[in-house]
């Protein structure tokens, strides 16, 4: 278990690093791996800090996709637990950062970076008070 886990990319996985690219590309600049405010042991893959915007690129196996989760059949209830936690710990999260006035925002690591794209500048209009319908 431990030695899976050891091997993961904790950060700059391809489709964090895919969707830093063509963000960039579009003129948005952020911090990256960056500790949330009032939680300095949890990390956003993208931080917009003045926009309040906090973004992260989530595995389907680590966070249980709803459409490609799998579930390791060796030592099943433990992992079982720790993916169940891993969902918790986002939800709690993101309800962290939403009354501290932030906007989280998640992707599936399997959403095409264009859709993704879309995904955060949506958000970044919203944080901005754009009017959504006017955008490009």
């Amino acid at each position: 278990m431990s030695s899976r886990m050891s091997r993961q990319r904790r950060r700059d996985t391809q489709p964090e690093v895919l969707l830093r690219r063509a963000l960039h590309r579009r003129g948005h600049r952020f911090r990256v791996d960056t500790a949330l405010p009032g939680m300095s042991r949890r990390r956003s893959d993208i931080l917009f800090t003045k926009k309040r915007v906090a973004v992260f690129v989530d595995g389907c196996f680590w966070h249980s996709c709803p459409e490609h989760a799998t579930f390791p059949r060796n030592n099943e209830q433990w992992w079982q637990d720790k993916l169940r936690r891993n969902v918790e710990r986002d939800r709690e999260t993101d309800t962290h950062l939403r009354s501290l006035g932030w906007t989280p925002v998640r992707v599936w690591e399997h959403v095409p970076v264009d859709d993704a794209v879309e995904i955060v500048e949506i958000a970044l209009d919203s944080a901005n008070g754009s009017d959504l319908r006017h955008r490009r």
